[in-house]
């Protein structure tokens, strides 16, 4: 790749990545590792051709509207793109690339993880070690619910999705899911597919939502729904905080409509509903689901793989513009 390139990195992404981006191209990096956003980004683009940034970045239409003539493409380090005006991106012409494919067993790792973790209370249990209040074993201390030969709902039967389904069955638990189309027999192994959502939730004893962030999902898991659950449901969230309502999930685990519940995602990240913090029956984590070396490496190599496929003329493997 000619080091003449000008490429923007917005992050501190890991240090095998970075170390690609100065050997390929002509950088600039942010050693403060804060998100650029707005007038700022627009102002740090200027002299360069193409701009390596995260979700934590957002290309408004403005935003892209104000970027100089000399950017050319944009790469995320993600899979989601909601932070990406795709329409006003595409009206500039500027390529958009994200990175799929590289994070389904990271991220069904966390998702499966969360299940375990909520069901059987681990947050509770671990406090109460913490602060002393464990005076010793007795018959019902803790009792959570047990996995096997229970229902698992999963929302959204993509690659994440699918490796999920694999490890509840592992776990000997019976899957069954919502698609917009039901998968082919070898890819859904065997899970019982619903042709709709509300139907799943009927039969989810275990819910796990993988599914992707549209305008149609925002706010899907509501009060509606989560009275369609059955009783003592487990809910986890690994996709994106914007698919729940969280009024709605939070008075359930309140009353106790849910047992609990595995959140990796929130809305408005980092900035989650604060009466999350108070609630004893749900498991916290911050957005860690792709989060190991092997994972996040593969990220940012596929990221660059894209500008490295865009400047040499061709199409990037996993262009969205």
């Amino acid at each position: 790749m000619p080091k003449n390139i000008r490429l923007l990195v917005t992050r501190q992404f890991p240090t095998d990545v970075l170390a690609r981006c100065e050997n390929d191209y002509t950088c600039t990096f942010n050693p403060e590792d804060t998100d650029w956003i707005g007038d700022e980004l627009v102002a740090r683009a200027a002299g360069h051709d193409a701009i390596f940034f995260s979700s934590g970045n957002k290309f408004t239409a403005d935003v892209i509207a104000a970027l100089p003539d000399s950017i050319k493409a944009l790469s995320t380090f993600s899979v989601g793109h909601e932070h990406i005006d795709l329409n006003a991106a595409a009206a500039r012409g500027l390529m958009v690339s994200n990175t799929p494919g590289v994070l389904s067993e990271a991220t069904a790792d966390i998702a499966f993880m969360l299940l375990l973790c909520a069901s059987r209370r681990s947050s509770e249990a671990d406090q109460m070690v913490r602060n002393g209040d464990w005076i010793g074993w007795a018959p019902t201390q803790m009792l959570g619910v047990g996995m096997q030969g229970k229902r698992l709902a999963i929302l959204g039967m993509g690659g994440i999705g699918r490796q999920v389904a694999r490890r509840g069955r592992a776990f000997g638990m019976t899957i069954h899911y919502h698609n917009r189309s039901p998968l082919s027999d070898d890819m859904a192994e065997g899970a019982v597919y619903h042709e709709t959502a509300d139907e799943l939730m009927k039969v989810a004893d275990f819910l796990s939502i993988n599914c992707p962030m549209t305008p149609k999902m925002a706010k899907f898991l509501n009060k509606d729904r989560i009275s369609l659950l059955p009783p003592n449901a487990i809910v986890v969230n690994t996709a994106r905080g914007g698919l729940v309502d969280d009024e709605a999930l939070i008075a359930g685990l309140k009353s106790g409509r849910v047992f609990a519940a595995g959140l990796d995602v929130f809305n408005d990240e980092p900035n989650l509903h604060p009466k999350y913090r108070t609630l004893d029956n749900v498991v916290l984590l911050p957005h860690v689901g792709s989060a190991t070396v092997e994972t996040r490496n593969a990220m940012g190599f596929r990221a660059l793989d894209n500008l490295d496929a865009f400047f040499a003329g061709t199409k990037p493997p996993n262009c969205i513009t």
